[in-house]
């Protein structure tokens, strides 16, 4: 007897005069109130609610950005941003924002905080990554030994304007492709298709079902709905390296035999370097604390590793100065595991929220608030994702080398950019519509292009004003001002 398929199932018709009454059950918290065929409609469908914002948000109101009274100083932005981090890793910090105008974007997520306050917004709000350049985008394995392709850094998630991330995106497009050679015109549409990809993939997670959007858009269909085909040998050759790059690999150039026969980490300054015993005590000590974050199936595994090494580990451009650590678990074959513990500071978007209309409640956890970020926005995340306190400062924990691979978008091929741009438009989307319904966003957004025209317009505008910006902080550099490490 073959397999019933869903053609085939029995069904039987009832006449409306025949059919059950409505069964009126109680509304229980943390699930949405009655939908579906039989709802009531007593409010506007999410979709109108959407359109109905562009009365009082015109989408072509997003093209604009004009220069605060209140705007810091390029000098004085870095500086700010610069409180609260390791004095002698300061210096590494400014030589690599002043590299060109897209690694000083990188580093500068709180004076654009500052500048989209001043800019149109719809209210919607979702959990967005805070820090969504072009070059916060990669692959990274899943727990079956997979490549999945996502937004990987969450240092500064918070709960806020969907718009914000967008725009973030779109200038850092504009800006790499600047860096890479490309014409204005190229720059331009980057930020236009990253626009459009977003918007595109927004109203297609709207037509679905809640749970086929939820997982809609398969890596391995990402460069077809993307239209991306130019960046296939691309990626192909970031997927190779990434299947390399593993705590093996960073273990074997890294690490010595040590007396016991175990293993210890190898000075590599200034971006690797031992630390006093009190030090990693302290680290160790809190893997502890972590260990209470993680899912209990997950503890068995970690059982099977011992604590060998403890290391000091510069990050990138936007976290560096801040404290972050690398830790070498070895199993009973020697075979590492290398975790990362690394400090979580406040986002850069907290003090900018309350002055565009959204809640900043009190954070538990910093480390907290990035792992349930990281976890609300990408289809994947790390298994071993968790957090810790060490010496009452928050850190968040997450394995070292996880098959990491990315994309340079500065140095991608001109006729790659505008593809690269699909691809992390796209990827965003999926991303907000995991807190946010996509029926509200696409609504607003429309079918036609009037958001990617204005975004784009803004996005070469504040391209403008970013390559001011550090041109200001070169000069401060040459005269003196401002001390700086470069090449590093």
């Amino acid at each position: 007897m073959g397999r019933l398929g869903v053609d085939d199932a029995v069904t039987t018709e009832v006449r409306e005069d025949e059919a059950p009454a409505a069964r009126r059950l109680p509304q229980v918290p943390g699930f949405a109130g009655r939908t579906g065929p039989g709802a009531r409609r007593a409010e506007p469908s999410p979709k109108a609610a959407g359109k109905a914002l562009r009365r009082q948000v015109p989408r072509s109101s997003h093209a604009g950005f004009e220069v605060s009274a209140d705007r810091p100083d390029a000098v004085r932005a870095v500086a700010e941003g610069n409180r609260g981090r390791l004095a002698e890793l300061i210096p590494l910090r400014v030589g690599r924002m002043a590299a060109n105008p897209f690694a000083f974007l990188r580093g500068s997520a709180a004076l654009m905080a500052h500048d989209l306050v001043h800019t149109p917004l719809t209210g919607i709000g979702a959990q967005i990554c805070g820090d969504s350049h072009a070059g916060n985008f990669g692959l990274y394995g899943d727990a079956r030994g997979g490549l999945v392709i996502d937004l990987n850094d969450f240092d500064e998630t918070v709960h806020g304007p969907w718009e914000w991330d967008v725009k973030r995106l779109a200038a850092s497009l504009v800006l790499a492709g600047r860096v890479a050679g490309a014409d204005e015109d190229t720059c331009r549409k980057a930020a236009h298709d990253a626009a459009g990809a977003y918007r595109r993939t927004m109203r297609l997670l709207a037509k679905l079902s809640v749970l086929d959007a939820w997982n809609a858009i398969a890596d391995e269909a990402l460069v077809s709905h993307t239209d991306a085909q130019d960046l296939v040998g691309t990626l192909e050759r970031v997927a190779e390296k990434a299947r390399h790059n593993t705590s093996g690999r960073f273990a074997a150039k890294s690490t010595v035999v040590a007396a016991d026969g175990g293993r210890r980490f190898v000075d590599a300054r200034p971006v690797l370097r031992g630390i006093p015993d009190a030090e990693a005590e302290a680290v160790a000590a809190s893997l502890a604390g972590y260990l209470e974050t993680l899912s209990p199936d997950r503890l068995p595994l970690l059982g099977r590793y011992a604590v060998h090494d403890v290391a000091f580990r510069v990050v990138g451009t936007g976290s560096v100065g801040t404290r972050s650590y690398v830790v070498l678990l070895l199993d009973h074959r020697g075979e590492p595991l290398v975790l990362q513990v690394k400090e979580a500071r406040p986002s850069a978007l907290l003090p900018y929220l309350p002055a565009v209309g959204f809640e900043v409640g009190a954070v538990e956890h910093e480390g907290r608030r990035v792992v349930f970020g990281q976890k609300r926005m990408q289809v994947v995340s790390d298994m071993l994702l968790g957090w810790t306190t060490v010496d009452g400062r928050p850190y968040q924990v997450r394995q070292f080398r996880n098959r990491k691979g990315s994309v340079d978008p500065a140095a991608l091929a001109v006729d790659q950019l505008d593809d690269y741009a699909r691809m992390t438009g796209s990827l965003l989307a999926r991303a907000h519509a995991h807190s946010a319904d996509p029926r509200w966003i696409a609504g607003y957004c429309g079918k036609g292009d009037v958001l990617d025209e204005a975004v784009a317009s803004f996005a070469v505008t504040y391209a403008d004003r970013t390559e001011a910006d550090h041109e200001e902080l070169v000069r401060a550099v040459k005269e003196g001002r401002v001390a700086a490490e470069t090449g590093v």
